[in-house]
């Protein structure tokens, strides 16, 4: 009966720890992908009159 007590708080370190990976995959792909997203606006922005 004692190991059911544990379990509430054992969910939300669960997301934390999902939320926190997917927060380093967005920076990742932010980091590589960002020059060439901000040169394809520029391309964008400077070809419309």
């Amino acid at each position: 009966m004692l190991f059911f007590i544990q379990e509430k708080g054992q969910g939300l370190v669960e997301y934390a720890v999902i939320l926190v990976f997917v927060a380093v995959v967005v920076i990742a792909v932010m980091r590589v992908m960002g020059p060439s997203v901000g040169n394809t606006f520029s391309r964008i922005n400077s070809s419309i009159p």
